[in-house]
């Protein structure tokens, strides 16, 4: 059933009271189903206040044929590309929308599709459609009221601390974050971390394995010079030593010259921004990159991941020093 809130300017104005919160809109959410000769969908039918989301919405972002809502619409919807695709529809066409009221009765009205966006999920496309606010007040019997506050934060991540700090302040409310509203969004976001973690994997270990075959082949090439440190009094651990170091200069320089390289590359991609549009296909994940994106310098990312470096580098550099430090001095001497 439809539950109004209470006081939905008391949250409202709760919401933009936290510095992380960059705008608070009302809605209204209430299931439906919508049909044409093509067929029926379930989905969610979502009343929106146009003009306040629009700034922030990737919705509204990403209308590839038609408009975004107005406060003024009457009788049209907007729908995502996945539902259009689905039914057969285009801009202009009417469609059959049921939803419940306040009340449990199903209300029925034809309505007009005025725009159709495009985020990439099917799946998310062919389970919401959206309405104006004032359309879904007058249509399933709420008067002024709406069910839900809808709060955008200027920074994913920060959603447990702005829910920690608004739950004391609305007592009897209940605020959750879009991955516990839109699990699929949370499983996606999970999917392209690991990726993301596996290619960093991928990477250290291919630079592991570059700095260990270096040095193999320096032990290899420099036998005699080995042996003659042996024969010089260098003892088996200062020999070691010198190729441990010689790791770790090699990851030391790597990792100076990976940080210029990825800053100059960072810095100029967030000028200009990275366009994912075209790619948007591939997996339903790309859905969260609206079109082009500015990457950041993480400078914990950054920091953590030299470290990483530079261990391998060592690590990689232990057995070749361990092998250089047992060869026999004579025989080295004797290595052609």
């Amino acid at each position: 059933p439809l539950l109004p809130l209470t006081n939905d300017m008391s949250v409202v104005t709760a919401a933009l009271s936290q510095p992380d919160v960059i705008a608070a809109t009302r809605r209204i959410q209430t299931g439906g189903l919508v049909s044409n000769r093509e067929g029926a969908f379930p989905l969610s039918i979502v009343g929106i206040e146009p003009e306040a989301e629009a700034p922030v919405s990737l919705i509204a972002e990403n209308i590839v044929d038609g408009r975004f809502l107005q406060s003024t619409d009457e009788d049209v919807i907007l729908i995502g590309r996945g539902l259009a695709d689905a039914l057969l529809l285009n801009v202009g066409d009417r469609v059959n929308v049921v939803g419940s009221d306040i009340n449990k009765q199903n209300r029925q009205r034809t309505m007009t599709v005025v725009g159709i966006y495009d985020i990439g999920m099917p799946s998310l496309e062919k389970s919401i459609l959206y309405i104006s606010l004032a359309e879904a007040q007058s249509l399933y019997g709420l008067r002024g009221q709406v069910t839900e506050v809808q709060i955008t934060l200027s920074q994913v991540g920060k959603e447990a601390a702005v829910i920690s700090a608004l739950t004391p302040l609305l007592p009897g409310y209940e605020v959750e974050s879009w991955a516990q509203t839109y699990p699929e969004l949370g499983t996606a976001i999970n999917s392209k971390n690991g990726v993301m973690d596996i290619f960093s994997i991928v990477i250290v270990a291919i630079a592991g394995i570059g700095i260990l075959n270096l040095l193999l082949m320096a032990i290899y090439e420099r036998t005699r010079e080995i042996g003659l440190l042996g024969a010089m009094g260098l003892k088996p651990h200062q020999i070691a030593t010198t190729f441990l170091l010689e790791g770790a200069l090699i990851g030391v320089v790597g990792v100076l010259a990976g940080m210029g390289i990825g800053l100059a590359i960072n810095l100029s991609l967030g000028q200009v921004g990275m366009d994912y549009s075209q790619m948007a296909g591939v997996a339903e994940y790309m859905a969260l990159i609206s079109g082009r994106v500015y990457p950041t310098l993480g400078l914990n990312n950054f920091a953590w991941r030299s470290v990483v470096v530079l261990v391998i580098a060592v690590l990689a550099a232990l057995i070749p020093a361990i092998i250089a430090s047992r060869r026999e001095p004579s025989e080295a001497l004797h290595h052609v």
